[in-house]
């Protein structure tokens, strides 16, 4: 287990970038990493390139991770595991303040599902 905020974004960040064949980059600072879809969707009622996904950003107690499809698609994803639900503050902001195994395994899990989700939804290309 870790407590180093650093690792904890280095390891959310590694999560998403597995999925960089369909999620785009479009913020990678020291203060906040950001992606997105890579189809025109809609977003509420404007279109946009590419539907929001999430962001990490660190701040100086967590590593926060703000992650929509948690708030899009809350029903499909289920019950969150237990130390995820503990980290859930509002309806889709993650507040980190370590990363285990478990943890890092759940998070994995999560983001792939979302993605598939996102895909038979048409908001990630397949």
């Amino acid at each position: 287990m870790t407590k180093d905020l650093s690792e904890i974004r280095e390891t959310i960040t590694s999560i998403l970038k597995e999925h960089s064949n369909v999620l785009k980059i479009t913020a990678d600072t020291d203060d906040k990493f950001e992606v997105s879809g890579t189809v025109e969707a809609m977003q509420g009622k404007k279109k946009v390139d590419g539907i929001y996904f999430s962001t990490v950003v660190p701040k100086p107690k967590d590593v926060r991770f703000y992650f929509f499809p948690i708030y899009t698609h809350k029903d499909e994803l289920g019950e969150l595991p237990e130390n995820l639900k503990k980290s859930l503050k509002g309806k889709s902001c993650f507040h980190m303040k370590y990363m285990d195994n478990d943890m890092e395994q759940n998070l994995r899990e999560l983001v792939k599902k979302s993605v598939k989700l996102y895909q038979a939804d048409g908001l990630l290309a397949k």
